[in-house]
């Protein structure tokens, strides 16, 4: 299952470069995660300081 960004990001790019899969894009106003590339490793979940990316 893939994760989500929820609306408590603060659009930082903390979670950019820890992905593996390159699943995070920057959106507007908050980051977006592409489903279909995400491998659930969880990796952005540790380094995103507002603990806004959830699992889907």
């Amino acid at each position: 299952m893939a994760h989500i960004i929820t609306d408590e990001c603060v659009a930082c790019g903390a979670c950019l470069s820890e992905c593996p899969e390159k699943a995070i894009s920057e959106g507007d106003p908050i980051y977006k995660i592409d489903a279909s590339k995400c491998d659930d490793c969880a990796s952005c979940v540790a380094v995103c300081p507002s603990e806004a990316i959830k699992k889907a």
